[in-house]
């Protein structure tokens, strides 16, 4: 009798063990974004693209606590080709909270989604790419050591070096303070942009990490968006996903 419940107790004890381990593998797998290839396609800021039937959608959660009638949604998709990486944000608003009218300016303090990517662990650099509702843009390469920020911007940004953007918005129009139910941010990021930084040409196989960003600043209220979490700060690169191309 005794061996008995012993043996009961070493079954439930490795049954518990092995719940917690595919529990663990569960949360590193939902940490791991796949993209699939496609080939280029022409932006046109709502994703009429039918490329984008290649992909799921994935929530961007809102971080910043509300109540329901406050939370917004957004969701984005992500594609890759031989070129670069395509973006699709969708964000649910009601005001148009974005007042710059030109590109390189503080982007953040406004209406923005933002993409982080890091194609070399390595190396504590990577690209931050912003967009403003009114396709407005911000990219930056971006040296973290240690939490100490340095960042530069493009220069000779041209030619296949350059980004493709575009945005549109639904139940409004596309001006400052304008009251609107959603806008679209759908953008193009090419490799050749990413250099010098290195692991800029994947194929399938290949492992980014990266994150994915949107802020919201209705009722002269700041909301975050996230799609891994970060405690302080979206610059925190030891907490991000992966972007697993296939």
């Amino acid at each position: 009798m005794k061996y008995s419940l012993l043996s009961i107790l070493i079954l439930f004890a490795i049954s518990i063990f092995k719940c917690k381990k595919k529990a663990v593998g569960q949360s590193n797998q939902n940490d791991i974004l796949h993209i699939n290839k496609t080939k280029d396609f022409a932006i046109t800021g709502n994703g009429a693209a039918s490329n984008w039937k290649k992909t799921n959608w994935i929530n961007i959660r809102q971080r910043t606590k509300q109540s329901k009638s406050q939370v917004l949604t957004t969701r984005a998709k992500v594609l890759y080709s031989n070129t670069g990486i395509y973006f699709l944000f969708e964000c649910q608003d009601r005001v148009l909270n974005s007042t710059m009218h030109s590109d390189f300016m503080h982007l953040w303090k406004e209406d923005v989604v933002e993409v982080f990517l890091w194609p070399n662990e390595s190396e504590p650099a990577y690209l931050e790419y912003e967009l403003s509702p009114l396709n407005h843009e911000l990219p930056l390469l971006v040296s973290n050591l240690n939490g100490s920020l340095t960042r530069w911007r493009p220069y000779m940004y041209e030619g296949n070096r350059k980004t493709r953007h575009m945005t549109r918005v639904q139940g409004g129009v596309k001006k400052s303070k304008a009251r609107i139910s959603q806008w679209t941010a759908e953008f193009f990021i090419p490799f050749k942009l990413l250099r010098p930084l290195n692991n800029i040409s994947p194929t399938r196989g290949t492992k980014w990490k990266a994150n994915l960003y949107r802020i919201d600043y209705d009722s002269n209220q700041q909301r975050d968006y996230e799609w891994k979490p970060v405690k302080n700060s979206f610059h925190e690169i030891d907490k991000f996903g992966t972007l697993h191309f296939q």
